[in-house]
């Protein structure tokens, strides 16, 4: 075993370790490799005081034990009780005939549409929901669409957001506020038309820029028409619904656009001290003094949740069964809206990340405000539940990102190295409980995306409740390291070809992720480009063994620079799975070389900027990806025995 700190052995370090334990804090952990470490006093400690709990000393420990063990222990029945609204109910189908279903993923920012302005919006998605319900997908798979911080657009990561209860407002379409025509008249400012045609032919998404060209035409047209917004019915049911939870951020979003203005830029931490409280005068007189401004916030979000559901409605009335899938983040920026506006029920001075491993030999800190399981406890999860209800409020199915998180969660003191950090125990009965009411309640799927290391009986638990976990290509292999046929792939799961932080199907045969790590030195010691190339050749004859056997691919290898073979027999094997539901990514059915992100960069390599390629729908009725889509569909057939 290994410490962080030298153990005294004593009798105060022995109460320490209880407390934690009585915590939740795990005092030791097991690594990818199988080697245990122990947590050390000063990482115990530290968690210890974010939680609530001093302990640093004999008086404080003994106070603190107190504390922590007067609150009720997570049930061990994580196994047992409701479960979730299965995808064979979605879909209509009769008890006891599995589902061979299929849908698509994408990154709703990087969708093309004639006159978007720089970014995928909700009439972008709109239309590619349409196209692929005409096609006979049940779903249609959303990269986040949390709310970022609209006074720093430089802040653009979906998985990184200010507040996981509301919305990006850059995925609002400005001609649904007062019509194409009226939008046309607000880009007749000096230079913005011509800005905005600009944004939308460039290849990446540039966020600020695009955040400049949308608020103003969105701020005008709410300006002008405010009014008649305010009175319509669905944003009086919006507040209502919304309540409370809505004025806050909405009142956040105008705090922080006027002290980023004055140069305090790191969210509501430098704020002056009146205002870090949503629940000081200095607050409240706020929305009073710029009503205005706070009303064009609420109006903003009410836009966004407006599109969001109807891109919903047009893809269950194109024929989905299910429609959108939301993607929830694991976390939120600890300086943004809602860690502000839920003081108590998020965790400050430790950031959610994962321990080194096999590919992150350093560990990752993902810079992420966990919730605290003590408020869970102490609530039934009401915060959960109110986050799950939102992010399904326009959609038929959700993926919970990081879904151990249910579980625990890895958390790194502030100051400390990720190797620093220790496991915190989440209440995991008592959330499914609430993931499956929720998900019964509002009739929607849920797939958890439990990739990685994975507790031993984890996945037992997400089969027992009716989540879908979550298999990617590339990870499918026997004891031998050859690739599994798709009659060896489990049941009960969603099974993809890659994830947006992996390389996409013609990236990996090509090796451009080997490329893109090489380049930016992303290799752990021991490893090069050189061997990592060899390994790929290696495996590229073993994936395409894997596709021959089954039927999905003939003849020789292709060459590393000959991959469109390859996406087809990949989504064709797929398709043959024994998973209920098959996930095609948008860049395979494309058949770009480009993944969206790439883990342990932030803007050395063009991270979550990457657009598609044309327009939506014309790009998917195109003969590459219609020939795709019909490789998944055959796939979804011959697999069936």
């Amino acid at each position: 075993m290994t410490s962080n700190t030298t153990k005294s052995g004593n009798k105060s370090d022995e109460q320490l370790q209880a407390l934690a334990a009585a915590a939740g804090i795990a005092t030791s952990w097991t690594d990818a490799a199988g080697r245990g470490h122990s947590v050390g006093p000063d990482t115990l400690r530290a968690l210890l005081a974010v939680l609530g709990l001093p302990a640093d000393s004999p008086a404080q420990i003994r106070e603190s034990l107190a504390a922590a063990t007067a609150l009720p222990p997570p049930r061990p029945d994580a196994a047992t009780g409701p479960g979730c609204f299965g995808l064979a109910d979605a879909l209509g189908h009769p008890p006891g005939r599995r589902p061979r279903a299929w849908g698509v993923t994408a990154q709703l920012y990087g969708l093309r549409r004639s006159g978007d302005a720089g970014c995928g919006d909700t009439t972008a998605l709109a239309g590619l929901a349409r196209s692929l319900g005409e096609a006979g997908a049940c779903c249609l798979g959303v990269s986040p669409v949390h709310a970022l911080f609209g006074a720093d657009p430089h802040r653009w990561s979906p998985y990184a957001p200010s507040s996981r209860l509301f919305l990006n407002e850059l995925i609002i379409d400005p001609d649904d506020i007062a019509g194409p025509a009226e939008t046309a008249r607000a880009l007749d400012a000096p230079g913005l038309a011509a800005r905005a045609r600009a944004a939308a032919a460039a290849p990446l998404v540039d966020w600020p820029e695009v955040a400049a060209i949308k608020r103003a035409v969105i701020d005008h047209l709410i300006g002008a028409h405010g009014a008649r917004l305010a009175a319509d019915a669905g944003y009086r049911a919006f507040r209502t619904a919304r309540g409370r939870a809505l004025d806050d951020h909405a009142v956040f979003e105008v705090l922080d656009a006027r002290f980023r203005a004055q140069g305090l830029t790191g969210g509501w931490p430098s704020w002056p001290k009146s205002f870090q409280n949503k629940q000081m005068n200095d607050v409240a007189k706020v929305a009073n003094t710029e009503n205005a401004a706070v009303e064009a916030a609420r109006l903003r979000q009410w836009l966004a949740f407006r599109g969001l559901a109807g891109a919903q409605k047009a893809a269950t009335d194109a024929g989905m069964g299910v429609g959108l899938i939301a993607d929830l983040a694991i976390g939120v920026d600890g300086s943004g809206a809602q860690s502000w506006s839920e003081r108590t029920g998020i965790l400050n001075g430790a950031s959610i990340g994962a321990p080194p491993d096999l590919f992150n030999p350093l560990g990752q800190n993902w810079g992420l405000a966990a919730p605290s399981p003590r408020v869970m406890m102490e609530t039934g999860c009401a915060g959960f539940r109110q986050m799950l209800d939102a992010t399904l409020s326009a959609a038929g199915g959700i993926r919970i990102d990081h879904v151990l998180g249910l579980m625990r969660l890895w958390l790194i003191p502030d100051g400390a190295s990720p190797a620093e950090g220790a496991y915190l125990r989440y209440p995991l009965a008592e959330m499914l409980d609430v993931v499956a009411d929720v998900s019964q309640r509002r009739r929607a799927v849920v797939i958890g995306e439990d990739l990685g290391t994975v507790p031993d009986g984890f996945r037992a638990v997400l089969a027992a409740r009716g989540l879908m976990g979550t298999r990617v290509l590339w990870f499918e292999r026997d004891d031998a390291n050859d690739f599994r046929a798709p009659a060896a792939w489990e049941d009960g799961i969603t099974a993809t070809t890659t994830t947006h932080d992996l390389p996409t199907t013609a990236g990996w045969w090509r090796g451009l992720d080997i490329a893109w790590r090489d380049r930016l030195s992303l290799f752990a010691p021991g490893e090069t480009a050189a061997l990592a190339q060899e390994t790929r050749a290696q495996d590229r004859t073993r994936l395409w063994t894997a596709f021959t056997t089954a039927g999905t691919a003939t003849g020789p290898e292709p060459a590393p620079d000959t991959p469109g073979p390859v996406i087809d027999a990949a989504l064709d094997f797929l398709g043959r799975s024994r998973a209920p539901l098959v996930l095609a990514p948008l860049e395979d059915l494309v058949g770009l070389d480009d993944q969206p992100n790439l883990p342990g960069t932030v803007h050395e390599h063009p991270n979550w900027r990457r657009r598609m390629p044309a327009p939506l729908p014309g790009l998917v009725t195109t003969p590459a990806v219609g020939r795709r889509v019909g490789r998944v569909k055959m796939g979804r057939v011959k697999g069936a025995g």
